[in-house]
């Protein structure tokens, strides 16, 4: 049962359900809307719920982020439908689903089983947690002109508004091509256990992917509380969660990267510790283990960085 939760599985049976539970609320909300109306958005939901339920069967860095711009969809919908309709139990039915369907996707299991379904060979990977600057920031502005947008415009488009559709569709069109890349990149946050070591591939901190060599690999543990006492290397951006820190027997250069947009630039760090945040970092340590890591269970102590 635990390995079930622990899983894709519960958010591809809430997507599932949704094709049944949430149809009344929309039938509701768009019984006075005119027939374009009717038709594009039926056509649209059927189509967006078909593509997401097949894309949470093959589990990939790519289809997790499908999954991430889809998710939110169905409870932004049953609100709006809740909004747009008269409200009954069937609003109440589809806004728990949609809420279903979006907290499932944000499960850690689902998050490592796509990222680790892009892995190849002798390869495991695992999610980097996503720090809460970007999680709360830029990460909902990218979904809204990504996804919102582009839909706003189709809809107004067949209701015969034709400005403010085109105009949402041109912004929609410009706000996909930077939005889904930026969410892309979020879904390319991981650690990677490979033969040679540990691959921190990491596109938001980092400016090349870096490959800690397993035989400098000292200890692979959790991180002590103030990690800066130790001379640590902070690679965590900030995210919440249970750091595990990466101890090496000499200092090794890795290319950070600092800014943004055309101001990005890498920065070279030596450091012989390294902090990273890994979405369960129980699975990694337990991963590690089964690889014969040095592998440390206590927090380390503060007084000396070496």
């Amino acid at each position: 049962m635990g390995a079930a939760v622990d899983s894709p599985w519960p958010f591809r049976v809430a997507w599932a359900a949704l094709a049944v539970g949430a149809g009344p609320a929309f039938a509701d909300a768009l019984a006075g809307a005119s027939r374009p109306v009717q038709v594009v958005v039926s056509i649209g939901l059927w189509l967006g719920w078909a593509a997401v339920l097949g894309a949470s069967l093959v589990p990939r860095a790519s289809t997790l982020t499908a999954l991430r711009l889809a998710a939110p969809a169905p409870l932004v919908a049953s609100a709006a439908a809740a909004i747009a309709g008269p409200a009954g139990a069937d609003d109440a039915v589809a806004l728990a689903l949609g809420a279903a369907a979006f907290g499932t996707s944000l499960l850690a299991g689902l998050v490592d089983a796509f990222v680790d379904g892009s892995a190849y060979g002798d390869e495991r990977r695992f999610a980097l947690r996503t720090p809460p600057a970007l999680l709360f920031g830029p990460a909902p502005v990218a979904w809204l002109v990504a996804t919102a947008l582009p839909a706003a415009g189709v809809v107004l488009l067949a209701a015969r508004a034709w400005v403010p559709g085109a105009v949402a569709l041109v912004l929609g069109a410009g706000g996909a091509r930077l939005g889904v890349p930026a969410l892309h990149r979020l879904a390319r946050r991981w650690l990677v256990f490979v033969p040679a070591g540990l691959v921190v591939h990491d596109q938001v901190a980092l400016a090349d992917p870096v490959l800690l060599r397993r035989s400098t690999i000292r200890r692979l543990g959790p991180a002590a509380a103030d990690a800066a006492a130790t001379g640590a290397h902070d690679l965590t951006g900030g995210a919440g969660g249970l750091a595990l820190e990466v101890a090496l027997d000499s200092a090794v250069e890795i290319a950070v990267a600092r800014g943004g947009g055309r101001r990005r630039e890498a920065v070279g760090v030596h450091a012989e510790r390294y902090l990273v945040t890994p979405l369960r970092p129980g699975a990694v340590l337990a991963e590690a283990r089964s690889r014969r890591y040095a592998v440390a269970t206590a927090l380390p102590t503060t007084s000396s960085p070496s």
